[in-house]
């Protein structure tokens, strides 16, 4: 089978360079990337994405291999009828890798064609980190790249006030553009990039709130020989999504005129606050997903539809999301439960495998994200904990502990200072210190979760029980 490329694909087209992508990984292919696609072909954006590796390694070898391409599978139920489409994604123009090629990344700001940055460098990439230097070739930080990046733009158009960025960022971060835009601005302090400079960003540049709803299971294990089969070229980088999309943007008209999503039938919202949204959807949504998660996997389950037709499983998930995620939100409860119940949905969707191994990358700052706040705002209007959100922190903890699952190992995939600091705790032998250590941990909460009552005893409670008998059997007993 012949190699994908654009001469393999006949694809002879090609867009003006006018997005920079940071991010190579499933969701931004899965889901900004089509929809950039879907704007080229029915609202003529004519646009094409150049895609920055956050982190120095990468996929982006992969698909500068493959001339940028990839094929998309939309797998869902649309008004009740089965959609398995297979699309061709033609609008990267090329990945770079600032950490080799940072000259190259740098040009990128030279390009007075260049207009949007789109970002998702998970919930821990928008963070300030002061030992990044404007000199460092890049600096670490993705908030710190994208000053340099600002700062060269400024410099090689002499502060043209329209020759500013809009930037959208799509981590799963409430605000994600107020806190992108409060790093930038800290590293321009940070860095002595001056009045005029820090002028410019803020009057020709835009960085605008958003959130994104979309399952993308990512690479199609399952089904990758009968897909390769109809598209008769070799492609490493498919990548499987649901048919449901959405993306909120808060962002003025004006905004919304250069992104024309709209004209190309897109479900991409421009409103004036996405706050209801964001609580709907990281709270039913991400919060179920994340507990979930190991709680499932734990119990010998791999997917997310596999878990929703396990009685248990699909117990638990209704106890989580129905009678304690959904009590801590102020939105009419009917529209609440119905958005449960299209999620609920979303999950069974029998195309779609989505792994809980990928889910429960970076768990802890998940977790801290979406079901943290639920956890306290449950315990301060109830006056009890969340059975189920506190044995899916439990599960978490456990999933760290690494060993098997039967033959399989188990590899917990997060910052290093949280998986160093769960193989320091669990090598104790002792779920008393795992539990406390866990919770004490300043650099993961920003807190000491000690101090929220009585959940130090359930926590080492339910890792006793998972312990001795169990995940499974530890669910049983709370549903």
């Amino acid at each position: 089978m012949e190699k994908l490329s654009r001469k393999s694909a006949n694809v002879t087209k090609t867009y003006p360079e006018r997005i920079i992508q940071f991010g190579e990984g499933n969701f931004l292919r899965a889901f900004v990337d089509w929809i950039v696609f879907n704007m080229n072909n029915k609202a003529d954006f004519n646009s094409s994405v150049v895609i920055v590796q956050p982190l120095a390694n990468g996929m982006i070898d992969m698909l500068n291999d493959q001339d940028g391409l990839y094929h998309l599978n939309l797998q869902g139920l649309d008004k009740g009828k089965a959609v398995d489409s297979i699309e061709l994604i033609d609008v990267v123009s090329r990945c770079l890798n600032p950490y080799s090629q940072f000259q190259d990344y740098l040009k990128l700001a030279e390009n007075p064609d260049m207009r949007f940055v789109i970002s998702n460098t998970t919930e821990a990439g928008i963070a300030f980190d002061e030992s990044c230097k404007l000199d460092d070739a890049p600096a670490s930080s993705f908030p710190g790249k994208l000053t340099q990046l600002l700062y060269h733009r400024f410099k090689t158009f002499d502060g043209a006030m329209d020759k500013g960025l809009i930037m959208l960022p799509c981590e799963l971060i409430f605000h994600n553009g107020t806190e992108l835009k409060k790093c930038i601005e800290q590293y321009i302090a940070f860095w002595n990039l001056g009045e005029e400079f820090a002028q410019w960003f803020e009057k020709a540049c835009g960085v605008y709130c958003t959130l994104v709803d979309r399952i993308v299971p990512g690479y199609p294990r399952d089904t990758i020989n009968e897909i390769l089969e109809k598209v008769q070229l070799e492609d490493k980088m498919v990548v499987k999504a649901e048919i449901f999309h959405l993306w909120v943007i808060e962002a003025p008209e004006s905004v919304a005129k250069e992104f024309p999503a709209d004209k190309a039938g897109l479900n991409v919202l421009f409103v004036p606050s996405e706050k209801p949204y964001h609580d709907r959807k990281v709270t039913l949504l991400n919060g179920p997903h994340t507990v979930m998660s190991p709680v499932a996997y734990l119990s010998g389950i791999d997917t997310v539809s596999e878990g929703l037709k396990d009685d248990v499983i699909a117990k638990f998930v209704d106890k989580v999301m129905f009678k304690e995620l959904l009590e801590t939100l102020d939105l009419p409860k009917a529209e609440l439960e119905k958005f449960g119940a299209d999620v609920l949905d979303r999950f069974k969707n029998p195309f779609v495998k989505h792994f809980y191994t990928s889910i429960m990358l970076n768990s802890f700052p998940k977790f801290k994200t979406r079901d943290l706040p639920g956890l306290k705002i449950y315990l301060d209007r109830q006056g009890k904990l969340p059975e189920g959100l506190v044995l899916g922190l439990a599960g978490i903890i456990t999933y760290y502990k690494g060993g098997k699952r039967g033959d399989v190992e188990i590899v917990p995939n997060d910052d290093k200072a949280i998986t160093d600091l769960l193989t320091e705790l669990w090598s104790t032998g002792d779920v008393a210190k795992v539990a406390q250590g866990v919770l004490a941990a300043d650099f993961i909460w920003g807190e000491d979760l000690n101090l929220v009552e009585g959940l130090t005893a359930k926590i080492v409670e339910n890792l006793t029980s998972i312990q001795e008998k169990g995940m499974y059997e530890t669910v049983k007993a709370i549903i």
